[in-house]
């Protein structure tokens, strides 16, 4: 059992695990193009297909100072540098498109889901994830928090696609403890004094914080109310 996850709620692990074995199912020597793929860090579960990455490559890693930030960001590996809703790539081109964490970052993102059924040969793969509901991330590239299950249900068969599997990670209680162990971190940098009068809230937030770990065991379906995200995997019709 790994202890770390029975304590602390894994959003991008569980993610990324469940991306990972997906890739792994894809045909050997078939195309995929990783779209929005950052510093590609999806590439070493695709070794076996013919890769090619895309990204508009604006994202410096500091943004507005808003929100979450990652500091730095490597794009030495984009192989396309375009805007996904246009991309200079031939129509069914590839035999899968990968998408992951990249809705949320787009005003139009429909506009996005249009670009990669172009861009994706029919009975070909879509690999797509995005936030249920998260914090503000990589400003001024974020435009929404999050997407419902009747967000894909609705939208990926107007463009041509059909939801073979779905997976959610995380859970209300999940998001709720996670919350309450970054809740430190954020007064830090609301307040801005030093992080060590801050961590004395621990002992009020402890007994929630169990209480919050215990339920999400215990009532796991709470995820129809509030999760991490979403992942769907669908083909191209």
């Amino acid at each position: 059992m790994n202890l770390l996850a029975l304590f602390i709620p894994q959003s991008d692990s569980k993610r990324e695990k469940w991306v990972a074995k997906e890739l792994t199912k894809l045909p050997k020597n078939s195309t995929i193009l990783d779209a929005g793929a950052g510093e590609c860090q999806y590439k070493k579960y695709c070794q076996h297909l013919k890769y090619t990455s895309q990204d508009f490559n604006q994202y410096d890693g500091k943004g507005d100072k808003k929100g979450i930030q990652t500091g730095k960001r490597d794009f030495s590996k984009i192989d396309i540098v375009s805007d996904i809703v246009n991309m200079p790539i031939e129509s069914g081109k590839f035999d899968s498109s990968l998408c992951i964490e990249v809705f949320e970052h787009l005003p139009r993102p429909l506009d996005a889901l249009k670009e990669l059924s172009r861009v994706t040969k029919k009975g070909g793969s879509l690999i797509l994830t995005a936030p249920f509901a998260s914090l503000t991330h990589y400003s001024p590239y974020f435009f929404y928090s999050g997407f419902s299950s009747n967000f894909y249900k609705e939208n990926l068969p107007k463009y041509g696609f059909q939801i073979e599997k779905t997976y959610t990670y995380g859970n209300y209680f999940d998001f709720i403890t996670l919350e309450i162990i970054r809740t430190p971190l954020v007064l830090w940098r609301m307040i801005n004094i030093l992080a060590l009068p801050i961590f004395l809230i621990y002992p009020i937030v402890i007994p929630a914080y169990i209480l919050m770990r215990l339920l999400s065991l215990i009532l796991p379906r709470s995820s129809e109310l509030l999760s991490f995200g979403i992942c769907i995997k669908a083909k191209k019709l």
